[in-house]
């Protein structure tokens, strides 16, 4: 019987009205009191559940969902079966993950019970005993170094009964002198594995819900047809507000654990700053809530945001944009529960959010995003899907293979791209500009990093503390400050930040207004919010031009 319901279930998943809100009640109501007897069967109910909950067709639904949702840790047939949805995300199982620096800090801060090493790792226990004297007293270190404790075992005889291994290592690598840089790298070269146990108040895809976001009933199915780029992103979103800092921090929670739950990481998420984050109301229970980063990791002159796609306040994907003037470069990604629907509404949507809240007009995706070095990417077929919105390759190479590939698929619609093609158009990058007769190069930023590393090379050797110094007092003759009076200490290490690379421009030929915009343009970069440096730099076409010019002389 209950296989029976869950299978009807699934039919009736994309089907909407009154009519199909009864029969999907009915059903919910039966599989609430069933027992299934399997780990994939309860996988498919909890998946229909999170996806209800996105896409209820009325109220009755979506608290019969949310209700099941609630409960879920607590079924019998998940109890069961707990071992095998290990990993799943799902409410009351276990998570092993290699977790990132910044996602084991945030889980040592919130949950440092619930938080221990997974001692199955045995490579990574040398690397601990080697880690450990540094981050310990003198009489520790010499004892460990004496002894030779095997890195789990040292952990056990130091750490207090009340702390686990895990929280215990994380908090002496917090303790650490210097900055979040070096305890990052720090964290990197110990690489340890994480078991993390689920809690009443532990991240779990089952809970995941944002509850300030539009909740919208459904009367047809989410819209699968292949949208027009150019005429979703003229349509601006209902309407974009910058979030309260309460809400912020729930979005950043909420990213967060989106990532620990999928053994997934951003950057932009670890590091997120609820401070900056925004949500914008795209009608129809659409919403997307961009958060920026802290000041000490911004990039000098790219402002990073990370998002989420939410439907009805659940987190149906998430996106990253590294913005550089009218210039955006994506990471799009739509979770597994919701694919195979509207994903390409959604970027459409996104796309729009991104001209409409940041000016931008010009986008690009990297390899990786299309399949380089990612095997989820080529298997999903990532190249063809942004192709068939509109995204070309600029690389004549790359354009003539793909020109080809096109007409192979015109000429036999049957016609499947090989995956050894498939590899090689991956190689470069696409794009697609709103204004195609101006399209934006894409600024190489590694490579402009690396140039102005020379210049430092070029003016003090290896002493970069020196070099640093030498550009920021450059930088501040050529925009006439005779000092950093009344920046904020961010606004201050903002300065620091760019000088290395502005001072590669011939700024002495630039006119007085152009420097005294450029003085308000960094103290924005390290202000509250960088959608305010974003709005400064589109407004600042001088070194929009300037870095541009770079860019096209460097371009690949």
């Amino acid at each position: 019987m209950a296989s029976t319901s869950l299978a009807a279930l699934e039919r009736c998943r994309l089907e909407f009205g009154a009519a199909a809100a009864d029969t999907k009640l009915a059903l919910l109501k039966q599989l609430a009191r069933a027992r299934l007897g399997s780990a994939n069967s309860v996988m498919r109910l909890h998946e229909l559940l999170c996806f209800m909950r996105a896409y209820p067709d009325s109220a009755a639904v979506l608290a019969q969902a949310q209700a099941m949702l609630a409960g879920f840790a607590t079924r019998a047939d998940l109890r069961a079966h707990r071992a095998t949805l290990a990993d799943s995300g799902i409410a009351g199982t276990p998570i092993h993950y290699r977790f990132f620096a910044g996602q084991a800090q945030w889980l040592a801060q919130h949950w440092p019970d619930n938080l221990r090493l997974d001692r199955n790792d045995t490579d990574a226990e040398p690397r601990i005993a080697r880690a450990l004297p540094p981050l310990l007293t003198q009489a520790e270190a010499h004892a460990l170094i004496q002894l030779k404790l095997p890195g789990y075992d040292a952990l056990d005889r130091l750490r207090s009964t009340n702390e686990t291994d895990a929280a215990f290592l994380l908090r002496r690598i917090a303790a650490m002198p210097g900055n979040g840089f070096t305890r990052e790298a720090y964290s990197d070269t110990v690489d340890a594995s994480f078991v993390f146990a689920p809690g009443p108040d532990t991240p779990s895809r089952t809970a995941a819900h944002f509850a300030g976001a539009p909740v919208v009933f459904r009367h047809e199915p989410p819209p699968r047809v292949r949208p027009d780029l150019r005429a979703e992103m003229a349509r601006a979103p209902r309407s974009v507000r910058r979030m309260s800092v309460r809400d912020g921090e729930a979005v950043v929670n909420l990213a967060r654990g989106a990532m620990v739950t999928r053994a997934r990481s951003l950057e932009a998420f670890s590091f997120a700053d609820a401070r900056d984050a925004w949500l914008v109301d795209d009608g129809d229970g659409l919403a997307f809530a961009f958060v920026g980063v802290i000041p000490p990791r911004r990039h000098a002159l790219a402002s990073y945001y990370g998002g989420l796609t939410l439907r009805n306040g659940v987190p149906i994907g998430y996106v990253q944009s590294d913005i550089v003037g009218r210039s955006a470069a994506l990471s799009f990604n739509t979770c597994d529960t919701f694919r195979g629907g509207e994903s390409a509404f959604t970027f459409a949507r996104w796309l729009a959010a991104l001209r409409h809240v940041f000016g931008t007009t010009s986008f690009s995706l990297d390899p990786y995003q299309l399949g380089k070095g990612n095997d989820e990417g080529l298997e999903s077929g990532a190249w063809w899907f942004y192709a068939k919105l509109g995204f070309r390759p600029r690389h004549a190479t790359t354009l003539r293979l793909a020109r080809d590939e096109q007409a192979r698929v015109q000429r036999s619609p049957r016609h499947r791209t090989r995956p050894a093609t498939l590899l090689r158009l991956a190689e470069r990058h696409l794009f697609f500009d709103l204004e195609p007769a101006h399209p934006h190069p894409l600024v190489p930023l590694g490579a402009l990093g690396l140039c102005a590393g020379a210049a430092l090379s070029v003016r003090a050797g290896s002493d970069r503390e020196r070099a640093v110094d030498e550009a920021t007092a450059e930088l501040s003759r050529h925009c006439g400050q005779a000092s950093l009076r009344g920046f904020s200490p961010d606004q201050r290490e903002a300065w620091r930040r760019v000088a290395p690379i502005l001072t590669l421009f011939d700024l002495g030929v630039w006119r007085d207004d152009e420097r005294r915009a450029l003085v308000d343009l960094i103290r924005a970069k390290g202000g509250r919010s960088e959608r305010d440096y974003v709005a400064r730099y589109l407004a600042h076409p001088k070194l929009d031009a300037a870095l541009l010019q770079w860019a096209r002389a460097h371009a690949d």
